[in-house]
């Protein structure tokens, strides 16, 4: 009997030889990354180019293979699972069909990939019905997902036994990782991206085509915030902001309810993203047990196919708002962490919102680029072919009779090839050079295709063939081309399946707020250079008449000066535009209140400013959302435009880029307008030009704008006016000296934009450099500040009505070596009408030189004695 054992043992023989010594911690740490690994690319992460985990793209493979698309009848879910099971997905049929279920869920899936009938699950968390009752087809816009996949676009690989080849990652026609979101856990990490509405991140994905240097601000001026399936509400938006900036963020979403006093109940319509309503309401009847809750007498769920509806009824006497507040705490509100974990080449990377998009294109790019080599290829070998017939079809008699006279199929397409030669009757017949491919098809043409007709049928082929090569070519030649190319097909799908936003965004109102505990009411908010900043109670200042020295309004450190001062409610939204051409946006409430003689608290904690950067305008907007029109602003050297109001909504703590500036150039003044206005640019040598407001296209932030006024020398603009003849009667004026005028507004013509203007007012040693330009009415204050913290209020009516080309009267009596800062109008909203002027304050115009009111001197209104009127 033999034995493979040796006769004697010796080290490093036989089985011996595979023996390893190895560490336990090392072999255990190894064989964890391994299957740590294997967890997270092979099941718990989706790819960034599809948006899909293995799972997810199997079944859908599986039902592509199968044949069962948007076209075809539904098929029993039990065959889709057997199928993705047995040549694809080798794991448990139960976390196959649960997958299946999920991607045919309306409330999981903002755009669901699968058309489900049956029961497959609801929002109470009812669980599917068995696969052997359910059926299911692809939905059309799971289609786009595998579009050309057929057409060498992606990479396969083998299967788990390598009978069939998968793909490693589908075509994907749109970026389906932001668009369906994605959530799952595995070794270490997890993933949790929410759904997005599909319009809002295609134009994503086109601002990022047209302009590679967009920022993840500029994106998120189409991307708003995740679009839940189940509606709802997200609850402020910073929360979005750091998620699209980081990858990582915390959503507070909050349902959507009506408060009906009267009928004494709340009405819940819409729920968080993945909140079970059955537990819901089950939870809050607890509460209400228990005394948690006071004021509920009766919860209902009348809910149906039509949607969510929970009827919360009150105990007679309940405070809804109370009620409602508690229900807020406790049940209403929901936190979505947001973590925007992906793959990208195999490795799990946490993506911004740019990174996201970018990977796509760059996916999308390979996939169009090698579906265009595909197409190419075809195109040429059918090119080939349609040469070779209507080369055959110019020779068709010699074809015919070589064809007749050959022996055999093989000789005749030898005889086409060039390799034999025919003969009849002892002479050769004509030779031809025809290509393998070009004789097998002439040999196998039918005879019905030698008719005249058939041979321009050819023709016009033969043509359209060259057109498609000639296209591919171009795309695959101009990157600009493949770029138009995916541009084109994805606002293509945009236009076939994009959608309203479900998911709105709403003020954080569910608790006290600081504002809840500050009361309205008007102030003037001071700013220095030094980025001192302060605000006060208007009814502090009383009105003055013309002329007058005015009170201190700011105790200034030495070297500082006043750069701004604005009127505004202590609940405004306010944008803070920059002389830098940035926008900050604040809250009034949020400067603090100090009394006149106090200095202010630095603005570091409020407005990061830059180096040299201060306020130049500020616009009111008490809802931002809300506002429509247009912000226009102008710079020192008489650029001009107009951005729409929606481009402010998402303006982060840094502020923003309001409009491109020139070397040396500065934003100097901004206006609201509706599309409707006359505009009036008046600059520091006291010339001014009005035109129509239409003159000036809407462009976008970073546009630098047009030209608005022809400067002459080293003159500068001042400052620009709206003009509302509804509220508006006259044009006001200021100077650096205190000196001002109004004049009627039809004593600025209309003009052309670009031009030099008309004088507007006389800038002598006496009056200084024009400092303001405003549109006031009847009822409106002005308040005017010194660069020494001087400021007064006075009425419009007592700045006299002049012309143009005039000198103007004194406003504000300013001290030696200080001139004005700042001038802003406070209209008839927040003046008293029964508010006597403080006389105490006022100094004579005589004595400080100025004029009185019917006086005026070096007038000429007329455009011809203009000497810059165009």
């Amino acid at each position: 009997m033999s034995s493979d054992a040796p006769d004697s043992f010796e080290p490093g023989a036989g089985i011996a030889a595979e023996i390893r010594n190895a560490r336990i911690e090392d072999e255990m740490e190894q064989s964890y990354i391994d299957y740590a690994m294997s967890v997270i690319a092979g099941r718990a992460l989706p790819d960034v180019r599809d948006g899909l985990k293995p799972v997810h793209r199997r079944i859908l493979y599986a039902m592509h293979q199968a044949g069962v698309t948007s076209n075809s009848s539904h098929r029993k879910s039990s065959s889709i699972v057997g199928e993705t099971m047995g040549d694809y997905h080798p794991h448990g049929d139960s976390a196959i069909y649960d997958t299946l279920a999920r991607m045919a869920q309306d409330f999981s899936m903002r755009y669901p990939l699968v058309d489900g009938q049956g029961n497959f699950g609801s929002v109470d968390g009812d669980p599917p019905a068995a696969m052997r009752y359910t059926e299911a087809r692809m939905s059309p816009i799971a289609e786009e997902l595998l579009a050309d996949i057929d057409k060498d676009t992606v990479d396969f690989q083998s299967n788990y036994d390598d009978r069939k080849q998968e793909p490693i990652v589908l075509p994907s026609s749109f970026p389906n990782l932001l668009v369906n979101g994605s959530s799952g856990i595995a070794v270490g990490m997890s993933t949790n991206i929410p759904p997005h509405n599909l319009g809002e991140v295609i134009d994503a994905t086109v601002e990022l085509i047209e302009d590679p240097d967009a920022t993840v601000a500029d994106l998120m001026e189409h991307v708003k915030g995740p679009d839940f399936p189940t509606g709802a509400n997200i609850v402020g938006r910073n929360a979005v902001h750091k998620a699209y900036k980081t990858g990582r963020g915390r959503v507070r979403v909050r349902a959507d309810y009506t408060v009906e006093e009267e009928e004494g109940r709340i009405i819940i319509n819409e729920l968080p993203y993945q909140e079970n309503k059955a537990r819901l309401i089950e939870r809050i009847a607890d509460d209400v047990n228990a005394g948690k809750i006071e004021g509920i007498r009766d919860i209902r769920d009348e809910s149906d196919r039509d949607g969510i509806r929970v009827v919360i009824e009150l105990k007679r006497g309940a405070i809804a708002e109370v009620v409602k507040n508690q229900l807020l705490d406790n049940h209403l509100e929901s936190t979505f962490g947001v973590i925007n974990l992906a793959l990208v080449d195999g490795q799990p990377r946490v993506l911004t919102l740019k990174e996201t998009l970018q990977h796509y294109l760059d996916h999308r790019r390979d996939v169009v680029r090698r579906r265009s080599e595909y197409e190419l290829s075809e195109a040429e070998d059918r090119a080939h072919i349609l040469e070779g017939r209507l080369k055959a079809l110019d020779n068709i008699d010699d074809v015919v009779e070589t064809i007749r006279n050959s022996e055999s199929r093989d000789d005749a397409k030898a005889a086409l090839r060039g390799e034999v030669v025919v003969e009849v009757d002892g002479e050769p017949l004509q030779a031809f050079d025809f290509s393998e491919d070009q004789a097998n098809h002439i040999v196998s043409m039918q005879l019905g295709s030698l008719t005249s007709m058939e041979a321009a049928e050819i023709e016009d082929e033969y043509e359209d063939v060259q057109a498609t090569i000639e296209r591919l070519e171009t795309i695959l030649g101009d990157a600009d081309e493949l770029d138009a190319v995916i541009e084109s097909e994805l606002l293509d799908i945009k236009e076939e399946y994009a959608d309203e936003r479900r998911t709105s965004f709403v003020a954080n109102t569910g608790e006290v707020t600081r504002a809840d505990l500050i009361p309205e009411e008007d102030v003037v908010v001071v700013v220095s250079e030094d980025d001192y900043i302060k605000r006060m109670p208007v009814s502090r200042f009383r009105a003055q008449h013309r002329g007058g020295k005015g009170i201190i309004g700011t105790d200034l450190k030495e070297g500082d000066r006043v750069s701004s001062v604005f009127v505004a409610n202590t609940h405004d939204d306010l944008l803070c535009f920059t002389n830098h051409g940035q926008v900050y946006q604040l809250k009034t409430y949020q400067v603090p209140e100090m009394s006149r003689t106090a200095r202010g608290k630095s603005a570091v904690n409020l407005l990061d400013f830059d180096e040299g950067e201060e306020i130049t305008a500020v616009v009111n907007c008490d809802d931002l959302e809300e506002v429509e029109g247009y912000l226009t602003m102008v710079t020192q050297k008489g650029y001009i435009k107009r951005t729409s109001m929606d481009r402010f909504q998402n303006i982060l703590s840094t502020g923003i880029i309001a409009t491109k500036l020139d070397d040396g150039d500065q934003l100097v003044d901004v206006e609201v307008t509706h599309g409707a206005h006359d505009l009036v640019i008046g600059t520091e040598q006291g010339m001014s030009i009005r035109f129509d407001e239409d003159e000036v296209r809407a462009m976008g932030r970073s546009a630098r704008g047009v030209r608005g006024i022809k400067l002459t020398g080293d003159d500068l603009v001042a400052g620009v006016a709206a003009i509302d003849e509804d509220h508006h009667s006259w044009i006001l004026t200021v100077t650096d000296n205190g000196y001002g005028k109004r004049t009627d507004l039809d004593k600025y013509r209309p003009q052309s934009r670009n031009g030099k203007g008309l004088i507007d007012i006389k800038t002598n040693e006496r009056n200084g450099p024009v400092c303001a330009i405003n549109t006031v009415g009847e009822g409106d204050h002005l308040v005017v500040m010194s660069d020494d913290g001087q400021i007064v209020r006075t009425p419009v009516e007592d700045i006299s009505t002049v012309g143009r080309n005039t000198m103007g009267v004194i406003v504000m009596d300013l001290d030696a070596g200080d001139s004005v800062a700042s001038v802003d109008v406070i209209p008839p909203a927040m003046t008293t009408e029964d508010e006597e002027l403080d006389d105490e304050a006022v100094s004579d115009a005589d004595e400080s030189g100025a004029l009185d009111d019917g006086e005026v001197v070096d007038v000429d209104d007329s455009d011809e004695a203009d000497e810059a009127d165009e």
